[in-house]
Parts: C-alpha cells; structure tokens; sequence
C-alpha cells in the first residue's frame, strides 16, 4: 500500500509539471519551427567549412535556429562533417543546437527562473570557446582523419532520417513574405510536429524521473551529497558532479530540465546546474553513437572536451553570476507543487493546446505521415541526401 501510495504521489508531481510547462512547450516549438522554417540546410553546409571565428560563430548561430532534439543533433553533425564542415564547427552546431535553442530558455525560466535562462544562453558561448581551444590545442591530425574515414561509412546511430530533412521554405521574396505564404504554414507544422515526437520520448521520462525524485528521495540525501553545509565545496563539487548526474540520466535535451530543477532544490550550485544542463550531449547512449560516428579514439576525445568545458562554463558562471549577485537566495524551484488550478497557467495551456491542434491538422493533411516514417531511417550517401516527401498546400 505504501508503495502505490509514493507511486501515485511521483505520477502526481510529474503531471504538476506537465500542466506548468505544457504551453511553455507549444510556444517554444511554436518559435522554433517558425525559424527553421527559414533556414536552409545550404546555408549551414556553407558557411561551416572552417575552424575560425567566424565559422564557430556561424555554426553557433546556426546550431540555435536548428533541431533541439540531441540525437539529432549528433545526427546532423556527423553530416555536415561528412559534407566537409571541420569537426570543431559541427561539434559547436551541435552544442549550440541543443543548450542555446528558444524552447529550452523558456522552460528554464518557468520551472527555475529567469536568472537561469540567462545563465544557459552566458554559459554556452563560454562552453563553445572551451571546446574550440581544447580541439585545437590537444586534437592530433590523425585521430581527426581516423574519424573522418569513420564517418564517411555512414554506420547508423539515431535519428539520421530526421537530422537528413530540410523543410525550409524556398522561393523568391523577403522572409516575411515567405513566412505569410501557405507554404510556411505547412513548413511550420511539419517542423513543429517533427520535433515534438524527436524530443517526445525524451521530455516524458525526465517528467517522471523528476517527479519520482522529488517524491521519493529525501532532502537529507541531497543535502549530504550536494554538501549544502559546506559552501564553498559545494561550489566547487557542483559543476563537477553535474555532468556525471547527467551522464548517468539517459535523459536528453529538454527532458533533463525538470531533473535540473529537481538537483536546485536538493541543493546543488547555481554553476552545478548548468553544467548539468549542458551535459545532455555525453549521456550513456550519445556516447555510444559518437563511437558508431566517430571510432573510440575520438569518442573519449568528445568525452573529455565535453566535460573540461561543461565543468569550466559551469564555474564561469557561478563566479560571475555570483559576483554580481544574480544567484537565487533560496533553493526553490517549481518541483512537487501538485495542486491544479483554474488560473493563467490553465488558460495558456488551453490556448496553446488549441494552437498545436491546428497545427497537427495541418500535419496531417500535408503529407505529413510518410515523414513520421522516415524520422529514423539510415544516413543517406553524401550526395544524395534524403528528402522529404512533395508537400501539398492547400
């Protein structure tokens, strides 16, 4: 009995969070699928062929406007560096595609604060030039070249199918004008219910995680491991251990926000937190999938780079953020708040839910389920790369 009774009370919490963050959600998608919508997949292929600061810069700028979901990200990263991006430049897309996208600054701000959002985007410029100086002082020339031959046998991980689609809108005019045509519309609700179920799987078990978490473990635990009575180690225990909390998660993407908020209120340090965050990228099944791309060599190259700038951004960001007195007084995030009620929050959700319908609709009426089947097909040969079916526009 008292078994279901904490099951019920961890399915409870996590439905709490579901309801706070669900138009969150819908609005984020919302805005990324609009941005997708038009940007080119050329124009990344393009403008990513260097290792220089504008190339990183490009390739950040880009990785933002691109798909949040982290396994395809790796996907699409493999790919640029087949069609003859540098590594360090699909490495920053990748980085930047899934900690400085829309959608996760603003379920940060809902469940943690804005104080964090703020940190997210901070912190990932600083994550990105860590790695670039890393790669460049410490990748040798032939573990590079041993990973480009392994990439160019296109083994398959996941997600190559989804990574592989360009859905951007093409044709004559302005953006706005692009983005006022039928054709945007079909363009964004095949982008917005693409990358919904790509991250679908992913948002749900960090839910439950969370919600397990937060009901079952007692604060004492994680006061003791977070060293909450210890100020200045847990500063410095917080960014390191964060990332292997991660690591160990098997959750991605946005899902890991609900367990970052869970983490804040156990105790963890304001720099802990990001650098859990950011750590989506080098969890267990991602690591397998860099050594299907990559080799193992350089697998523990991505490994250790990864890590040394997710734990060095980390610490950027509590001294900074701390010096200028932007780190929360109290451990309190929204975590554990089950009552449900009729407010701002409820109307949101309505409104939006009643947007993604519409959305779906369109989906559906586009051409949109012979995608669904191709979300997981293998990597296409270089220079034939996969399409998406015709879209219709009625």
């Amino acid at each position: 009995m008292r078994a279901l009774h904490a099951l019920g009370h961890g399915l409870l919490v996590a439905g709490s969070m579901t309801w706070e963050i669900l138009w969150a959600l819908i609005l984020g998608f919302g805005l990324a699928a609009l941005v997708q919508s038009v940007v080119r997949r050329s124009t990344v292929e393009r403008l990513l062929g260097g290792d220089g600061p504008r190339a990183l810069g490009a390739a950040a700028a880009l990785g933002a406007a691109s798909s949040s979901c982290s396994y395809a990200a790796v996907a699409l990263a493999r790919a640029l560096f087949r069609k003859g991006a540098s590594f360090t430049a699909a490495m920053v897309f990748e980085i930047a595609s899934t900690n400085l996208v829309v959608e996760l600054g603003i379920i940060l701000a809902l469940l943690l604060g804005w104080r964090f959002t703020l940190a997210e985007f901070v912190g990932g410029p600083i994550m990105i030039v860590f790695v670039a100086l890393w790669f460049r002082v410490f990748l040798r020339g032939r573990v590079l070249e041993a990973a480009r031959l392994q990439a160019a046998k296109g083994v398959p991980g996941s997600m190559e199918g989804h990574a592989a689609m360009d859905m951007a809108v093409h044709g004559p005019g302005s953006v706005w004008r692009r983005l006022r045509s039928g054709q945007a519309f079909t363009a964004v609700s095949h982008v917005f219910v693409m990358e919904i179920l790509a991250v679908l799987r992913d948002i749900v078990i960090g839910l439950l995680v969370a919600g397990a978490l937060a009901a079952w473990v007692p604060s004492s635990f994680w006061r003791h491991f977070f060293f909450t009575g210890h100020p200045v180690l847990s500063k410095v225990w917080g960014p390191l251990i964060g990332p292997v909390v991660s690591l160990l998660s098997f959750v991605c993407s946005i899902g890991n926000v609900p367990l970052a908020a869970v983490l804040w209120n156990g105790g963890i340090s304001f720099g802990g937190v990001t650098s859990f965050i950011f750590a989506d990228l080098i969890i267990l099944p991602i690591l397998a999938i860099y050594r299907k791309y990559y080799g193992t060599r350089m697998m523990l190259v991505v490994l250790a780079s990864f890590y040394a700038a997710m734990v060095g951004a980390g610490y950027v960001v509590e001294l900074v953020f701390g010096g200028l007195g932007l780190i929360p007084s109290s451990h309190r995030a929204k975590v554990g708040e089950i009552a449900l009620r009729f407010n701002y929050t409820s109307v949101l959700n309505i409104v939006f839910l009643v947007a993604a319908v519409v959305l779906v609709i369109r989906f559906l009426r586009t051409g949109g389920r012979p995608m669904l089947k191709m979300m997981g097909g293998p990597p296409a040969p270089v220079s034939n790369p996969p399409s998406p079916p015709v879209l219709s526009h009625p």
